[in-house]
């Protein structure tokens, strides 16, 4: 959306985005195994991953979603542990594990009082996406319980004594992801009821053994499991840096946009979205921050959906990356390089709108100009271009 007051062009006007409520669910996390094979000094889900223990991970990305009551089940003799790793944090409750995944979690089921659903969700995979979440919920208003499932992509095989004995058809088969969602009445009787003599893989496995109908719903790659020592081995550094540049040709019978603002000039920058060179030299700048590629593998030029896009949505997404990333934006530096027009008297809305997109407080975000001395393409008035640099940091 674009818009003007008393007919003068302002920053892009935009929706604010925010994010709906979830209908009300308690969580449960299994927390209450050894975690051995993980090589770590302590259980798996009390070691440090990307900078805090494993559990607060999960505990804090369901707090914030809304579970409650958020019931977690730990080690005989892991309370310390436990309020050592979430300290700080309110509006969880501890409960004591069993011998088996299975005990553990039919042991925090009989803790809640009531609820109308319930998700299960395994410590060990620390990274869960909201969006997970919200599909899971959504299927148990026509399922009594709901997974997160990939597709299997390599090959299968059976093996009897070191050789293969045959092959598994792979399209038929999915991986299992945690959390599941649950009917919470149907999940508690169906462990009341579990009279399986091994421990459960996991509680959908209960569920479907009482009868109970399992949807599946996509999952993501990000709730991978940490299970081995080298799941440890990977350290985010604290701090890293990005560059983008990016040029557009100036054209007549366009709209001037830069960075983020949009300024009246006797031309206009030229390209399939709205060419807002600014925006896509930091776009550029955040991608390369966090290794994720460029604008062009994000949103390809060929692609007829981004034909006059606002750029607003680029930079929104490449900032969504870098927090997926596990970093937030520290600052960023833009560099605009033009004959004309005038930078100066914009400089404060571009600044401005920068940090709105990013989230960041306007003392980060650095917006300069300079010419080329009439020399080259933008000394000749033929385009613009803009040099970025970007630092993200370890949250």
């Amino acid at each position: 959306m674009r818009c003007s007051e008393n007919g003068k062009p302002l920053a892009r006007c935009f929706r604010m985005q925010h994010t709906p409520p979830l209908p009300a669910f308690a969580a449960i996390i299994v927390a209450a195994g050894k975690g051995i094979r993980a090589g770590q000094p302590l259980p798996k889900q009390f070691a440090e991953w990307r900078g805090k223990p494993v559990l607060r991970h999960s505990v804090e990305t369901l707090l914030e979603a809304g579970a409650a009551p958020l019931l977690i089940a730990i080690p005989e003799n892991g309370e310390a542990a436990a309020h050592t790793a979430l300290d700080g944090l309110a509006g969880y409750t501890l409960v004591a594990g069993g011998e088996t995944r299975q005990q553990s979690v039919a042991r925090a089921l009989s803790a809640i009082e009531s609820a109308d659903t319930v998700l299960i969700h395994d410590a060990a995979r620390p990274d869960l996406p909201r969006a997970v979440i919200e599909r899971l919920l959504g299927a148990l208003e026509t399922h009594a319980g709901a997974i997160p499932v990939l597709p299997v992509v390599d090959s299968l095989a059976f093996e009897e004594e070191g050789l293969m004995a045959g092959a598994a058809p792979r399209e038929d088969l999915r991986r299992v992801q945690t959390p599941q969602a649950f009917r919470f009445a149907a999940i508690r009787d169906a462990h009341a009821t579990w009279a399986g003599e091994a421990d459960a893989g996991d509680d959908a496995q209960v569920l479907r053994a009482s009868g109970g109908e399992i949807a599946h719903v996509a999952g993501d790659e990000r709730l991978a499991k940490l299970t081995f020592a080298e799941d440890f081995m990977t350290r985010l550094p604290p701090l890293r840096t990005g560059m983008g540049y990016d040029v557009h040709r100036l054209a007549e019978g366009e709209e001037l946009w830069l960075a983020g603002v949009r300024i009246e000039h006797d031309k206009g920058l030229a390209g399939h979205s709205d060419a807002d060179v600014a925006l896509h030299a930091i776009v550029d700048a955040l991608l390369g921050a966090i290794a994720q590629g460029d604008i062009g593998s994000h949103f390809p030029p060929s692609d007829p959906q981004w034909k006059g896009a606002s750029s607003d949505r680029f930079v929104e997404h490449a900032a969504r990356l870098v927090r997926e990333a596990g970093y937030s934006v520290g600052n960023i530096d833009l560099t605009i390089i033009c004959e004309a027009p005038k930078i100066g008297p914009h400089r404060d809305a571009m600044r401005a709108r920068i940090a709105e997109l990013l989230g960041v407080d306007i003392t980060a975000i650095s917006v300069k100009a300079t010419t080329t001395e009439r020399l080259g393409f933008t000394g000749r008035g033929e385009g613009i271009a803009a040099q970025a640099v970007a630092t993200v940091i370890r949250e």
